[in-house]
């Protein structure tokens, strides 16, 4: 009678091991299994997925948005009162988040790969739980106080729209792989057919969307108009302290062709450059008047506003991470510059002969100048010496008398009104955010002769994209970025296009094809084993010493001379294995 144990050569699988253990815990061997995943890790699954969506099109979101970071930072300014670059938390929480949860998703489709069993470990579940809860919330709490943020998704679209096809469509033709081998291993026809049709559903709509996808960057070649003109929107922020003497030069030295500027009226009638509704930003007013660090900016006089100091903030905030480049006399530079006002850079602009945007702010109603302030702006506009056509003027109020005063001036509309309308009021010009204005519009306001500025463009992919749209002209905070810009980032002519867009549907094609075929043959020829070959084939493949090791697997009773020769025969065949 012999006695023996089951022979078993097992492989050490380390990769294996590590990726079942690190998604759900399960290190050892007997912990894994090939059984169908239960339902409620399907559901997990589910979440997870949904989740690594989500937070990818946050992280886009935000990837896109660093055009606005500034304005993002002076909106938590307006609400909280301190200044601080909020973007930098959410950034870093975003990327954790999103590579966390990207890793879990790899995780998982290896698992399918490999015919692993889904079973995410509890600590897991938790943390996609908070990261879709997380990332809900900011979502809520972003739309709800820059909502209009959003608009960047789709106007980054028209730039991003043809390369992320691709790469979809890539990432798409990568999964047939795990696709196919679900559906050579599955057994009903049933689950074959569905999971089928839903990855060729997927890939049809894929091969299909260009159809969808515009671009004012295809176009021939011959088409594409002068790059737009450069205002610098309180002169160059990122190199100097906003709406002061020396950011407007070192706005004109990146060759800017006008200067934008925020002007509020003092207490006794002296139009200056600020952009806040008070001096705690931008100013030592905290230690200089502590006690009025709270008060309107238009109910200090000027006086009062020449003794602050408008640099030092730059350089202990450093909004734009700059100051670090900067040398020490640059610093002592930045850190002596005093409240601007209106006159002052009308004359800098006029010596460079360069044109002023305007946007003026009406001071509270008991400022002694509430119903006068245009008068005084306008006198200030006067006196400075500027040729009237190089002042675009953009209020509103009291529009009627300023042309009759000015006529020479630029009138310009901020809001996107008829051109009828437009017409009336005699207004040539139209500044709106760069989200206001359809690409009709933008055609529009070139057929009928009105010209158009779009605010704030600091990124040069949306300069580009502008750029091809025909805008005129832009507004930016960052122009000695987009100097650099010769030429748009991306340029292709629609047969070039079509031409990519077939040739990599084709390719796409014809992997999938050998992919489904290749996973097919793969699997019939594993099925064409019986177990006693899979057994005896993996035993050719083992060395001496690990046969020697499965000799001594077997276990002897008794001393017959019938059990000797049944283990002589054995050792014999394994031997000449």
């Amino acid at each position: 009678m012999v006695k023996h144990q089951p022979l078993q050569v097992y492989e050490r699988q380390l990769c294996l091991s590590c990726l079942t253990g690190i998604y759900g815990c399960r290190w050892k061997r007997y912990q894994r299994s090939h059984d169908d995943t239960t339902k409620w890790e399907c559901l997990w699954s589910f979440i997870l997925f949904c989740t690594f969506s989500l937070l990818l099109v946050w992280f886009y979101f935000w990837w896109e948005a660093h055009n606005d970071y500034s304005e993002f930072n002076w909106f938590l300014y307006n609400r909280s009162g301190e200044w601080s670059d909020g973007t930098v938390p959410i950034l870093a929480a975003t990327a954790a988040g999103f590579t966390y949860i990207a890793f879990l998703t790899i995780l998982a489709l290896c698992h399918v790969a490999v015919g692993q069993q889904l079973n995410l470990h509890w600590l897991h579940k938790i943390g996609v739980t908070a990261a879709l809860l997380t990332t809900v919330i900011s979502v809520i709490s972003v739309t709800q106080m820059w909502g209009e943020e959003w608009d960047v998704v789709w106007i980054s679209l028209q730039a991003t729209g043809p390369f992320l096809h691709i790469g979809a469509l890539a990432a798409v033709t990568a999964l047939a792989w795990l696709v196919a081998g679900q559906v050579a291993r599955a057994e009903k026809t049933r689950f074959q057919l569905m999971v089928v049709l839903i990855y060729l559903s997927v890939l049809l709509m894929l091969y299909f969307i260009p159809l969808s996808i515009t671009s004012p960057c295809i176009m021939e070649r011959g088409s594409l108009k002068a790059a737009p003109t450069i205002i610098g929107h309180q002169g160059a922020p990122m190199l100097a302290p906003e709406n002061t003497l020396l950011s407007f030069n070192r706005a004109l030295q990146r060759n800017v062709s006008g200067l934008e500027a925020d002007v509020t009226i003092s207490l006794d009638g002296v139009p200056f450059l600020l952009r806040d509704r008070t001096l705690r930003r931008t100013t030592n007013v905290r230690r200089v008047f502590p006690q009025r660090q709270y008060d309107d900016a238009s109910l200090f006089n000027w006086t009062d506003l020449s003794s602050l100091n408008a640099g030092q903030w730059f350089l202990k905030d450093d909004p734009f991470w700059t100051v670090q480049y900067m040398s020490t006399s640059e610093r002592w530079l930045l850190g002596n510059q005093t409240v601007c006002s209106l006159e002052q850079m009308l004359k800098l602009a006029a010596r460079s002969n360069r044109s002023a945007l305007l946007t003026l702010h009406r001071p509270p109603s008991n400022h002694p100048h509430h119903h006068d302030w245009v008068n005084l702006t306008l006198d200030s506009v006067l006196r400075s010496g500027i040729p009237q056509q190089q002042v675009m003027w953009t209020v509103d109020s009291n529009r009627e008398m300023v042309r009759k005063a000015a006529p020479g001036l630029q009138q310009t509309s901020v809001q996107k009104l008829p051109l009828d309308t437009l017409h009336h009021k005699g207004i040539s010009r139209v500044l709106l955010r760069y989200n206001q204005a359809s690409a009709q519009d933008i055609k529009l306001y070139n057929e009928n002769n009105i010209s158009l500025t779009l605010y704030w463009v600091n990124e040069p992919w949306l300069y580009s994209l502008l750029w091809c749209s025909g805008v005129p002209s832009v507004s930016s905070e960052a122009p000695q970025v987009l100097r650099k810009v010769h030429y748009p980032l991306w340029l292709m002519s629609p047969d070039e296009y079509c031409l990519i867009w077939i040739f990599t549907d084709l390719i796409s094609f014809a992997v999938v094809l050998g992919i489904f075929i290749f996973q097919k043959w793969r699997m019939s020829g594993m099925r064409s084993y019986n177990p006693e070959q899979i057994m005896l084939s993996a035993a050719v493949r083992r060395s001496s010493r690990d046969v020697n090791n499965m000799k001594e697997k077997l276990i002897f009773s008794g001393k017959s001379h019938q059990t000797t020769s049944c283990c002589g025969l054995i050792i014999v065949f394994l031997s000449s294995v």
